[in-house]
């Protein structure tokens, strides 16, 4: 198998996961309801979720730092299958909660560990649009996985969902083993030698671009279904096309982030898709709520939005390249932490500002990583006129 196909499959493992961690925004409503609960506190289940992974990924990839890749990455997509196997079959919002964590150990893991081997097994040139590939995976989860679960939630109970997603998680790890060569682990990095690359001006400022630009995007993302049910008025078939146009239009601008990052640069990619990023969320505050007015902004939105995803992973593997696990697992952290946030932030700006404010607050997040990102690129050019 062509080393463009394992790729692939990484992809495939990445959708997966992708769809176990997106589908809790497309099933939000449904999920509130069942258990009697508010969307506040439904949310938050993509707060806990993002806590754990961020925490719990850079101390796991510290431990497991010398296992060859495929073991480590079977291993952990088994973990993940497991979380999934859990959230169908307990019952009550605490176990649901507790089953979620183990889901989001065993992802992060997996994620960090695809990630890298893409960037390893990629051609010379190409590791742009290769993590561009694996990062399609969750794009389609969005194109495919969202809106299809959200259907199978309204026709069978949410909870189903899961148990799709851990049959085919198992089917995953076959393809696992026969797709994805013997690697060797990385040399141990511990973990506060991992924290103190934070001290560094360049990677720092670097991590605060992934925070502020997927807070940004997290924050409206989180409640896009009661946003588009009760704000823009769409009805439920007319909400599994929006899901399914929102996931297309990720998947082009993924594959575009990195086409454009390859050819012009991450800092000029980052710039343009963040600066759409902000038209779009500050246009969709600013026109009546019709569902007819919505529907393309959204695809401008996610769009611009997913443009930045695989520019800003290469953009962190440049600035400490003999590093890059670190650098990527770093970043995972700090992009399920910014989920955590926006979740968080969502949550409080829908229970006491209202629904509709969603977008302003979430552009006002991708404006500071606006900030960052030319910050950065004024402290990489002054880095280099220096050397």
């Amino acid at each position: 198998m062509s080393n463009t196909w394992k790729i692939y499959a990484l992809a495939i493992v990445s959708f997966l996961v992708g769809t176990s961690q997106y589908i809790i925004s497309g099933i939000l409503d449904k999920i509130a309801d069942t258990m009697g609960i508010t969307l506040m506190a439904a949310g938050q289940l993509i707060t806990v979720y993002s806590l754990a992974y961020a925490i719990g990924t850079p101390v796991l990839m510290a431990v497991t730092a010398s296992v060859d890749r495929r073991r480590l990455l079977a291993s952990a997509f088994g973990i993940f299958v497991i979380g999934n196997i859990l959230s169908f079959a307990l019952q009550g919002f605490e176990a649901f909660m507790a089953a979620r964590v183990v889901m989001a150990l065993g992802a992060g893991m997996v994620v960090v560990t695809a990630l890298s081997i893409a960037a390893k097994i990629a051609p010379p040139g190409k590791q742009a649009s290769s993590i561009a590939t694996v990062v399609m995976g969750f794009t389609a989860s969005l194109i495919i996985g969202v809106p299809l679960g959200r259907i199978v939630a309204f026709t069978y109970g949410w909870q189903s969902v899961f148990a799709g997603i851990a049959l085919l998680g198992l089917m995953g790890m076959v393809v696992i083993f026969f797709a994805i060569p013997r690697m060797k682990g990385d040399q141990p990095v511990p973990l506060r030698k991992q924290i103190s690359f934070l001290r560094n001006p360049k990677v720092a400022l670097g991590l605060s671009i992934t925070f502020f630009w997927l807070g940004g995007y997290s924050i409206a993302y989180t409640y896009i279904s009661p946003y588009l049910l009760t704000v823009a008025g769409m009805s439920e078939k007319m909400l599994n096309g929006a899901l399914l146009a929102f996931g297309i239009a990720s998947l082009v601008g993924s594959k575009f982030g990195g086409y454009s990052t390859d050819k012009w640069g991450p800092s000029f990619t980052l710039m343009g898709g963040m600066t759409l990023h902000i038209i779009s969320l500050v246009v969709l505050a600013l026109i009546p709520h019709s569902y007819i007015a919505v529907f393309p902004l959204l695809l401008i939105w996610s769009f611009a939005a997913w443009s930045s995803g695989p520019t800003q992973q290469y953009n962190l593997v440049t600035l400490a390249p003999e590093s890059s696990g670190v650098m990527l697992g770093l970043n995972q952290s700090m992009m399920q932490l910014a989920m955590a946030a926006g979740a968080g932030i969502g949550g409080v700006v829908v229970g006491q500002v209202s629904l509709a404010s969603i977008t302003w607050i979430g552009a006002l997040g991708v404006a500071v990583a606006i900030v960052a990102t030319f910050g950065l690129a004024r402290l990489r050019s002054f880095r280099e006129a220096a050397e």
